[in-house]
Order: structure tokens, then sequence, then C-alpha cells
């Protein structure tokens, strides 16, 4: 009895995977092809929303540095004034490792927008996005 049951299950199984093939291929077909020069695209705009994001971060950590040096200068005590140099050079720091990603970035982004001219002009017909 037993094994009617999953020979049961397994037929019935087969017959939907069957059954719905031809519907899975059908929508496929019907799906538009996609632009010659889509993933270069998307891979620009990433590039280009990552480079702007790191722009805005790097603002930011240069205001920090800003702020660090002017509490330096208005520490009194000695113990403030070694707590303020020590800030600075963390906000430096940090700030330093933020530009040089935001210069990697550039790059990627100059590679980026080179791929997608080189593919641009191996594809002239297609509308330009």
């Amino acid at each position: 009895m037993n094994l009617r049951k999953h020979a049961a299950v397994t037929v019935a199984a087969l017959a939907l995977g069957l059954s719905a093939a031809p519907v899975a291929s059908a929508v496929a077909a019907d799906a538009p092809t996609k632009a010659p020069c889509a993933t270069q695209q998307t891979q620009l705009d990433r590039a280009e929303a990552k480079l702007d994001a790191l722009t805005a971060k790097l603002a930011a950590k240069q205001a920090k540095v800003r702020e660090a040096k002017g509490a330096v200068k208005a520490a009194d005590a000695a113990k403030e004034k070694r707590s303020a140099k020590a800030t600075l050079a963390l906000a430096k720091e940090k700030k330093a490792n933020v530009k040089k990603a935001k210069k990697a970035q550039v790059q990627r982004v100059a590679h980026a927008q080179a791929r997608l001219d080189k593919c641009t002009a191996a594809h002239p017909a297609a509308p330009a996005a």
C-alpha cells in the first residue's frame, strides 16, 4: 500500500512538472529581449551612486576634521589638548580612508563608462538610454 502511494505521488509530480514546462517556456518567449548594453548601464549607475555616497561621506569627514581642529585650538588644559589631538588624528585617518575609497571609486566609474561607451559603439542601432 505504501509503495502505491509513493508511485502515485511520483506520477502526479511528473505530470504537473511536464504540464508546467510549456507554460514556463511560453512566458520566457514572451519576455522582452534585454537591451544590448543594459548590464553596462546598470554597472555605471551603481558605480555613480556609490561615488555620490562616498562624496557625501567625505564631506562629512572633512567637517569632522575642521571641528576637531577647532577643538584643539579651544582646548585649555593639557589633558583636553591631548584628547583633542587624538580625536583630530583619528578624524584625519578616517578622512584619508574615505578619500582613498573615493579615488578608487572614481576609477571604477571611469572604467564602467568606458565599458558602456565600447558597448554602445558596438551596437550603434540600439536606442540611447
